[in-house]
């Protein structure tokens, strides 16, 4: 008989340290796999194309829903705003039209779980649509006969510039408009309130607003004056006990400074945007360049320019290339399929769009130039742009980003909007056309099929001629559709194209120091901090 022991094989218990530890490698390798994956795919641009016709005037926004991405929201000068299904498998026409706009429809969000879309325009007013209708079964929709407004919100006074949807409330959304005011909706409240939410009232235009994608409390906004301000909903809105400093928790410098002037420039803060975990605000500059900031740092990280082309090679004398001069622009950032957003990308007056790779915020600190203010006054900084709060203090040269990823073509006049999609290797842009350019790496995606080569060659910009000059003053005085809301014109974008032609050579190219010139230190301060508040209703929620 064996009076060997007998051992029995089992299977060895792993603790829960030992079990995260290969949950976090196995997390690791997917990312690194996307990662790849991506710069592989983003290294060959983004060659192909479609033209997305649908709209019959300009279009000024382009928004993807949270999360996968499955929608896109397009709206501009037709009063019209359409809804297009990335789960289609080959996106031609879109899905779903909305009406109820009175004028231009200039910014568009969805909430924070995609049930409503947001809408604000040049009619002062603010609109909000339930998707949820037009998911119901048996729904059908037509051109004809689109789905009109859930709600209507009249709290403004001049142009809805931005509009912003909280990123954890579905019934908190902002706005911000030419009337320098900033309004925190809930719609859960009756509309007919001046604000359920509160009003924080400016001195100035604001230019934009976005929610913080993480922090509830948190959004930051931008004005005609340059002034870029990190603010919390709890010290700007409420009582007047309650609030403080305007809201303001940090306030980014954005004015500028050229030793071969004598004065500081502030360019216009046009429109600003998050990354996607909100430690990284990107802010569209008016005759100067997007311009990186990191969230807790009041100094810019980094400027997006097309020094060069993708190639590296340095653009030749003559030949155009990024710039934001004459036309309301916004940035997106973006990373399709991995974790982070690692690109940021921007419409240009040269008729393309540019995509950046933004750097690791820590590497883009350390190459950042610090002068003190003697060193800049003593010595030669030829060309060398520095951003300052004063004359008297330190200049901060942020790292420029020369070279783009890749440039988008396609188009025939200026790309005012751009739109990343977060999971598909698909960008959007869209500007004074009527069409929307539908841009992949490949010809075929699960979302398009057979798609073209993009037109490597941009149409140049030709000089001015007496036809031209007709067509500017036809526009001034009446005659056309994109000027006075005729949104019934014919099929011909000539017209169009000739006047932001016109007015490109006009006002293209100008230099922000002789056009923005900065008022003297003392009467900015003043400018800036003479604020209005409005003591209103308070929400349980601020």
């Amino acid at each position: 008989m064996d009076l060997t022991p007998r051992t029995y094989p089992h299977r060895r218990r792993q603790s829960p340290t030992a079990c995260l530890y290969s949950d976090s490698l196995a997390s690791n390798v997917i990312e690194r796999t996307r990662r790849e994956m991506f710069y592989r795919t983003c290294a060959q641009g983004f060659p192909y194309s479609r033209k997305l016709t649908a709209h019959v005037s300009c279009v000024n926004s382009l928004v993807f829903s949270r999360k996968g991405g499955r929608w896109l929201a397009s709206a501009g000068d037709d009063f019209r705003i359409l809804l297009w299904d990335f789960n289609q498998e080959d996106l031609t026409s879109p899905a779903g039209c909305y009406s109820g706009p009175a004028g231009n429809v200039l910014s568009l969000d969805f909430s924070a779980s995609n049930q409503y879309l947001i809408s604000g325009g040049a009619d002062n007013q603010v609109l909000r649509y339930d998707l949820s209708r037009l998911l119901s079964p048996g729904v059908q929709w037509s051109p004809e006969r689109p789905f009109p407004a859930l709600s209507m919100y009249r709290g403004h006074d001049h142009r809805v510039r931005c509009i912003s949807a909280h990123a954890h409330h579905e019934e908190l959304f902002f706005s911000a408009g030419e009337d320098g005011r900033i309004i925190l909706h809930d719609a859960r409240v009756d509309r007919r309130l001046p604000s359920a939410q509160g009003i924080y009232q400016h001195t100035t235009e604001f230019t934009g607003v976005q929610a913080h994608p993480v922090m509830e409390h948190v959004f930051a906004t931008s004005d005609s004056h340059g002034q870029v301000c990190l603010r919390d909903t709890r010290m700007a809105f409420g009582p007047l006990s309650t609030r403080s400093n305007e809201g303001i928790v940090q306030t980014y410098v954005t004015k500028l400074s050229k030793r071969s002037f004598g004065y500081l420039s502030n360019p216009e803060s046009s429109s600003i945007t998050f990354d996607c975990d909100g430690t990284r605000l990107a802010v569209t500059m008016l005759h100067w360049y997007p311009t990186i900031y990191a969230l807790s740092d009041p100094y810019p990280l980094a400027i997006c320019t097309g020094r060069n082309g993708p190639d590296r090679n340095p653009v030749p004398a003559g030949e155009r290339t990024y710039s934001n001069s004459c036309t309301m622009k916004s940035g997106a950032f973006g990373g399709p399929g991995i974790s982070e957003d690692i690109l940021y990308a921007a419409g240009s007056d040269d008729f393309r769009g540019y995509i950046w790779e933004i750097p690791d915020a820590t590497a883009l600190a350390g190459l950042r130039q610090e002068i003190p203010t003697e060193e800049w006054y003593t010595q030669e900084w030829h060309d060398v742009v520095g951003y300052c709060e004063e004359l008297s203090t330190t200049r901060y040269v942020p790292s420029e980003i020369s070279t783009p990823l890749c440039r988008l073509n396609g188009h025939r006049s200026i790309v005012n909007a751009v739109a990343i999609h977060p999971s598909q290797f698909h960008i959007v842009t869209s500007g004074i056309e009527r069409h929307i350019m539908l841009h992949s790496p490949t010809p075929s995606s699960p979302v398009a099929q057979n798609l073209t080569s993009t037109p490597s060659e941009v149409r140049k910009l030709t000089e001015c001629s007496p036809e031209d000059e007709m067509r500017f003053l036809g526009a001034l005085l009446g005659t056309h559709p994109t000027l006075h809301g005729d949104t019934g014109q014919s099929d011909d974008e000539s017209q169009t194209i000739s006047l932001f032609d016109h007015i490109l050579r006009e006002e293209g190219e100008g230099d922000v120091f002789e056009l923005r010139p900065c008022k003297d230190n003392a009467d900015d301060e003043t400018e800036e901090n003479d604020c209005v508040v409005i003591d209103i209703i308070r929400s349980p929620l601020i």
